[in-house]
Parts: C-alpha cells; structure tokens; sequence
C-alpha cells in the first residue's frame, strides 16, 4: 500500500472517498476547501471476490489512523464492469436487473442500484457490492455512493455542456479504461473494457472510434487516471491517434503526481 499523507488536523471536519475495483482500492481525504490531506491505495495481483475485498477494505481501515473518526461526508465509488446504460425515458425501476442481465452476469441475490444523469436523460444501472455498502454505513454512518461512470460523466458533461464537436475521453486504470464519447454536447458512448497490454488497450480504443465512425487523426482525445506520456499506453495510443491531450481541470494536487490522476477520487470530493 502507497500512502500519502500530508500534516492533518483531525479536530477539523474533513472529506473521504474510498474508490473500489476488484483489483485495488484507493482512499483520499481532504480538507472542505478541498486541500488533500491524505492519499493511500493499494492494488492486487488478480481480481477480488466482493466477500474478499470486505477484508481488505476492513484491514486498510483499521490499520490507518488517518482513516478513522467522523467525515463530514463519505463518498464510496464503486469503479466495476457490472453495469450498463439505459436511456431515461425507458427505465423502469421494477425492472432494473433486466437491463443488467444481457452484458453481465448477475446474480438472483445480487442488489441492483442505479443513478440519474438528469441532464443526458440517461440512467446508470449497476450492482453495488452490499457488503462493503454496510461496513462503510457501519463505520462512518451516512454515505453517499455511486458507480464511477456516474461521477464520469456528470463531469465530462459539465466540460462539453456548450461544445460543438466530438470528443473521446478516455480513463485509464491498471487494468481497465473507460471511453466515453460527446458529440456537439451529448452522450453518446460510455463503455469500460479490461487489457491487459499496450496492444489490448489500443484495440479497443480503435474500436470505438471505428463503431462512431471517427477519424482518429483529428477527433480530440482526452486522457484522465492512470497515464502519463512516459507510459506504454501514452506511446501506442499516440501511434494511431493523433490530437492528444491531458484532461485540464482545476482539481485537488496530490504530491508528486499530475493533476489529471485518480481523477474519480478528485471528483467526488
């Protein structure tokens, strides 16, 4: 586990986010007025059982002061593939696993939440792990949570709300990115593919702009999370896609790292 923690002083009212993938997890508390005060995250070698992760969510909890207490508020951020998009004017809230059951596997016992992205009138459909749902009620009491896509574009929609193009966002984890796709303002893609290798990594991307019919010497792409230009990523993506460029957003500085990086945490503050 990576930590970063800066002087803090825990008699003030501060901010979590705890962000979850089945391969990591990571924490960031802040200040109100949005100053970082504390970063740590901690990745395995293969994907986590939901019951699995409960331990290690509770063991990196319990064994970092900094992490105890009350918050103001809590934000958990569940970052997984199980979840799909639906447009608003056809969800029905009674039939909410419906939507789920054709791109993932879910489970008869599974719990099935969602969120609202009034704006896009599009819904989030998605599968909260209930377990770690109640560790954190039971650890900080009220929370707010939500799946990363949500928090996605809810802020990608605040960017491109007047824009008058296309352009592809891309957000990067260790072993996972999210592509989502405004045109002239509007959704119009949001998906998540895993890699493993540079090369798994710019197939997909290539996809999606072959699936949009975009050109990819000239469409703007926007990087967020875990890429820098010194990564292998950066180097092939740059190879097949021309206008590239880091997210410029005015967002919370961890040390020792560049503002567009765990670019979730930092939004949900």
């Amino acid at each position: 586990m990576t930590k970063k923690p800066n002087n803090i002083n825990t008699d003030q009212p501060n901010r979590l986010s705890v962000q979850v993938t089945l391969t990591g997890l990571s924490f960031l508390v802040s200040s109100l007025d949005g100053e970082v005060l504390f970063f740590s995250e901690k990745n395995f070698d293969t994907p986590l059982t939901p019951e699995e992760l409960l331990l290690e969510l509770t063991d990196a909890i319990s064994e970092e002061e900094m992490l105890q207490g009350k918050f103001e508020n809590v934000n958990l951020i569940y970052t997984t593939l199980n979840y799909t998009l639906v447009p608003g004017t056809l969800f029905d809230e009674d039939k909410a696993s419906e939507y789920l059951k054709f791109n993932t596997k879910i489970l008869g016992n599974d719990y099935i939440s969602y969120d609202e992205i009034e704006n896009q009138n599009t819904v989030i459909v998605y599968v909260p792990f209930v377990n770690i749902n109640n560790y954190i009620f039971e650890k900080y009491g009220t929370f707010n949570y939500y799946h990363g896509c949500t928090l996605l574009v809810k802020d990608l929609v605040n960017i491109e709300k007047h824009s008058q193009s296309t352009k592809v966002y891309l957000h990067v984890l260790e072993d996972q990115f999210e592509c989502i796709i405004f045109t002239n303002g509007k959704l119009q893609l949001c998906n998540s593919f895993t890699y493993k290798t540079a090369e798994d990594f710019i197939y997909y991307v290539l996809f999606c702009f072959e699936q949009l019919k975009l050109n990819p010497n000239e469409v703007e792409t926007v990087l967020c999370g875990s890429i820098t230009s010194e990564s292998d990523l950066y180097d092939i993506l740059y190879t097949y896609v021309r206008n590239v460029s880091f997210i410029d957003r005015s967002l919370p500085q961890l040390a020792d790292e560049q503002a567009h990086q765990h670019y979730l945490l930092k939004t949900a503050l």
